[in-house]
């Protein structure tokens, strides 16, 4: 995939630019939205931009790209991609916007590394931009065609038909399509950008987990509410938390995600903390619609019992699978829980399945310190699967 003469000079250089990713991405964001600043309004969320986690996530995805590239160079890293290809179409990229990214981004590696970009260089590294853009092109297609959207408009209006408030900090709404048309197909554990008018104007993004059975007509997102506790509080949050009412409307992009619930007979681990417990009940709901008699332990972590999202339905979901078992944890009053235990999730004492498919979803330190107890368990790195709120930090700094 990537030519003998490029990939030697990649493997040269890649230590200078992995290590200027960061200087280079921060004016790449810079010079790009000073002149496009349109792209602000609905494409990028700028609570990422402010906090550097979307600077962040694109240095590591080249940098692994690179490196996946040198590593393994009859093949090109599909996988790798996937995550990305499937955040790109639920927010609307197009095609025409990798031509417009390469121009800002190859800019601010001359301008950081100077006289060390040789015209070689340069190519080479051209070369790995365009393979990468056009894998992830490619994908992108397919989920286009596969979701029957155009690309870059993946969007449509849900009607708000009840709001349940599940904590003091978490609703959920369950909308219906606005038309009257039947609800775009869903995977369970796939999620929806959900598409808002902010009060000065400028439209913002967000992702949500469903967490309702991914083929019901009435979908369900729940949205916990991002305290701001020394940092910016989460202000698509917080809108939907003050202003959105049973009756009102929302735009929605139709489902994706690349960490579904998969399709074999093995035990199966669902391991959360905090809301990231929505795409497992969105997999619990889907296994409970289908009299399901597969092995299903659920894991969950969080404050307090109060504090748990979607608890009831979490109990109910498990006590009708009739091979399905949960534990709880909760850093403070967990007696409130029959069953549960006090502190942070401990998983040695737990003998999970070596054959068990696990899925992650929490905040990214809780995911990197149980997928290491699982791997000390036993558990094949390859079975255990994770998912991010956000810009997938996880690649980031692996390779930073």
């Amino acid at each position: 995939m990537l030519s003998a003469e490029s990939a030697a000079l990649i493997r040269a250089t890649l230590p200078a630019v992995g290590g200027a990713l960061d200087e280079i991405t921060t004016r790449f964001y810079a010079t790009m939205f000073a002149e496009h600043p349109e792209l602000l309004d609905g494409m990028f969320n700028r609570g990422n931009q402010a906090s550097g986690a979307q600077r962040r996530a694109l240095a590591g995805s080249i940098a692994a790209f690179a490196g996946s590239l040198l590593a393994e160079p009859g093949t090109r890293p599909d996988a790798l991609l996937a995550r990305i290809a499937h955040k790109h179409v639920a927010v609307g990229v197009t095609d025409d916007q990798y031509t417009l990214v390469h121009k800002y981004l190859f800019a601010a590696i001359t301008d950081v590394l100077g006289e060390a970009v040789t015209p070689d260089v340069a190519a080479a590294w051209d070369e790995v931009y365009w393979l990468m853009a056009g894998a992830l092109i490619a994908q992108e297609a397919r989920l286009c065609l596969e979701a029957q959207v155009r690309p870059g408009h993946p969007w449509r209006q849900w009607t708000v038909v009840e709001r349940r408030d599940e904590t003091a900090d978490t609703v959920s709404f369950l909308l219906r399509p606005s038309d009257g048309a039947p609800a775009p197909r869903a995977r369970a554990g796939q999620y929806v950008s959900v598409r808002v008018r902010m009060p000065d104007g400028v439209h913002q993004l967000r992702q949500y987990s469903l967490s309702s059975a991914p083929g019901d007509q009435v979908r369900r997102i729940t949205v916990k509410r991002v305290r701001g506790n020394g940092a910016p509080e989460g202000e698509v949050s917080n809108l939907l938390h003050r202003t959105l009412e049973a009756g009102d409307e929302l735009t929605l992009s139709v489902p994706f995600g690349d960490v579904v619930l998969d399709e074999t007979d093995a035990p199966l681990a669902l391991v959360s903390a905090g809301i990231g417990c929505t795409p497992m009940v969105s997999m619990l709901e889907r296994l409970t619609g289908e009299t399901s008699t597969r092995s299903v332990t659920v894991l969950h972590a969080d404050r307090s019992p109060a504090d748990h999202a979607l608890r009831a339905d979490t109990k109910r979901l498990v006590d009708a699978l009739p091979e399905a078992r949960a534990q709880f944890w909760y850093e403070r009053d967990a007696a409130e829980e029959p069953g549960s235990r006090t502190g942070l999730m401990e998983l040695d004492a737990l003998e999970l399945p070596a054959d068990a498919s696990v899925y992650l979803c929490g905040p990214l330190s809780f995911m990197r310190e149980v997928r290491s107890q699982l791997l000390r368990g036993g558990i094949p790195a390859r079975n255990v699967r994770y998912e991010v709120f956000g810009p997938d930090l996880w690649l980031a700094d692996a390779t930073a």
